[in-house]
């Protein structure tokens, strides 16, 4: 490092009073007899703190510094540096974008390091700031075993943790869980589900194995067996990182934290419930900073999407999107209000949770222990001044009732609802309480939907189905009609599919069906009317998928059969 530089540093720690002018010439002369960094030198001497450090040499090189106890960071990343050159000079690799590799240092401004990372790595480096306690933390627990949740599960010693003591106490169960290999071991099951592109990370606790499975495109997969006497350490880690009690063990707790993968803020929900055989966890996944999904990508058919959007940009009414949970229904929520979102509107959502960021719209998450609850969230955003408004979910009368109630008062209303199909959707509000008259003059437009897995592109082959498939969608073995399905293969996890459509149902409220509400009439009748008047439902829509070769038979049957 040239000296001016140093001299700089040490001018920065005198102007923000945090060393004497003595103290600097002392740390000098120690660097003249050592060749160490000055501000290494004033933190050994307990003059300055790393932080302290950190922020000045951000502030003088114009590098931003990183929190690395937020970063997850991909094996395969880690891999680039080896573990000789990243103690050597007090970095560690963490994302790459492109050809740039972003790495963590405490001294970006050693230009030898950067050049030895990037021919060994092969590509450009962009250095950024870090602690050296942190650099130091993060190699100790990325680095000495190499690869694979198997690999690391071999190098953890259970008997030499203390593990195999069925009677372990809580403050010492902690340490365990902060113990490099364990912390190694989570960050691992996490980063390969965000990496496969999970939903969910089951932690599964058996007789005598600690079984892990991911929700992949809606459909579990086993991912990992891990030995019982692990299962208190992993459950212990996931615990701390959610800031929920290890020491409690007989009641179901709810937390979440948040992590950085590849520059990217991931969200995890997490939730713990009690079993005969310790404490099942279950991690959602929310990756904040994905690319949202225009309408058209959600699988509506030309005529549906052009219906849809007519609803969808009319000043007032309450839009209904429905199906069971894990249907899609948050991701069609945001497709539509992107679509709308313009300049001119002023939208507003209460959600639980907020799943994704979206620019120009206020988001709100509710908080029912500070009662803050869908019902309440909608009465104050009615003193906002909004055009739109989206609640998450109508979960009780007092919600259904303000909704119905700003639809009718000029405002563009969209939420969710749990329900078998479109039709059902107008019942389901009656039972809540909701008068037919009030349903009836506000509904605009149902989506029910349900998501089906697509077929993978890389291993798409022609196929006949089973004669009792066709039957079951009205088809005869004889129909000249080609179908597909996905042999298998590494792109897919051997599963045939990649990615996830929707099944789409959308009731588009005429006179007749406005009429039939208010005479209360039953969902049956209102579904008949809808079909007569155009309406394709989730199954038809489904077939419609197979023949063009987007889908399965068995998948559409797999999630239309109860209806």
């Amino acid at each position: 490092m040239p000296k001016p530089e140093k001299k700089k540093l040490g001018e920065m720690l005198k102007e923000a009073g945090l060393v004497s002018d003595a103290q600097v010439k002392e740390a000098l002369k120690i660097q003249k007899e050592t060749g160490e960094r000055l501000g290494r030198i004033l933190v050994k001497q307990n003059i300055i703190t790393e932080d302290n450090l950190v922020t000045l040499l951000s502030e003088q090189l114009g590098i931003p510094r990183v929190n690395l106890s937020d970063y997850l960071i991909d094996p395969e990343i880690i891999n680039l540096v080896s573990e000789e050159l990243a103690r050597r000079y007090y970095l560690v690799p963490l994302f790459k974008v492109g050809d740039v590799l972003t790495v963590a240092m405490s001294d970006p401004s050693n230009v030898f390091a950067l050049d030895e990372v990037g021919f060994k790595a092969e590509c450009a480096v962009e250095p950024i700031l870090a602690t050296e306690t942190e650099i130091k933390r993060v190699i100790d627990q990325y680095y000495g075993v190499v690869g694979s949740i198997e690999d690391v599960i071999k190098s953890i010693d259970a008997k030499g943790l203390g593990l195999d003591d069925a009677n372990i106490e809580a403050v010492r169960l902690q340490g365990i869980a902060e113990e490099a290999p364990v912390i190694k071991l989570v960050n691992l099951i996490i980063m390969q589900a965000i990496r496969e592109g999970a939903s969910d990370i089951h932690i599964e606790p058996e007789e005598d194995i600690l079984r892990t499975r991911f929700r992949i495109d809606g459909v579990l997969s086993e991912a990992a067996t891990t030995p019982k006497d692990l299962q208190s350490a992993i459950v212990s880690r996931i615990k701390i990182m959610s800031e929920l009690d290890i020491a409690e063990r007989r009641i179901p707790q709810d937390g979440r934290f948040q992590i950085k993968v590849e520059n990217r803020d991931i969200d995890l929900r997490v939730s713990t419930f009690p079993t005969v055989h310790g404490e099942n966890v279950v991690m959602r996944i929310l990756d904040t900073s994905s690319v949202l999904f225009g309408i058209e990508q959600l699988g509506f058919s030309a005529e549906m999407l052009r219906q849809f959007e007519e609803i969808i940009r009319k000043p007032y009414g309450i839009v209904l999107v429905t199906g069971p949970t894990g249907s899609g229904k948050t991701t069609t929520l945001y497709a539509s209000l992107n679509t709308i979102n313009t300049i001119d509107k002023n939208i507003i959502t209460v959600e639980d949770p907020v799943e994704y960021r979206l620019k120009l719209i206020r988001q709100c998450q509710i908080n029912p222990k500070a009662g803050l609850t869908f019902a309440t969230g909608l009465r104050s955003i009615l003193r906002q001044d909004p055009d739109v408004i989206m609640v998450g979910e109508i979960r009780d009368l007092e919600t259904a009732e303000i909704a119905i109630q700003s639809a009718l008062t000029g405002h563009l209303v969209f939420s969710t609802l749990h329900t078998n199909d479109a039709a059902s959707t107008v019942t389901r509000l009656m039972d809540m309480g909701v008068e037919p008259f009030l349903i009836s003059s506000s509904l605009t437009g149902v989506v029910a939907q349900r998501l089906v897995r697509t077929i993978c592109d890389d291993c798409k082959t022609s196929y006949k189905p089973p004669a009792k498939a066709l039957k079951q969608l009205g088809m005869e073995e004889t129909q000249d009609v080609t179908f597909y399905k996905g042999e298998g293969c590494k792109k897919c996890h051997n599963s045939g599919y990649k990615g996830r459509i929707g099944l789409i149902e959308l009731l588009h409220l005429n006179e007749a069906l406005r009429e039939l509400i208010v005479a209360k009439a039953s969902a049956d009748a209102i579904k008949k009317t809808a079909i007569e008047a155009g309406m394709k439902t989730m199954r038809e829509d489904g077939f419609k998928k197979v023949l063009n070769g987007v889908t399965t038979i068995e998948e559409v049957l797999r999630v239309t059969q109860e209806l």
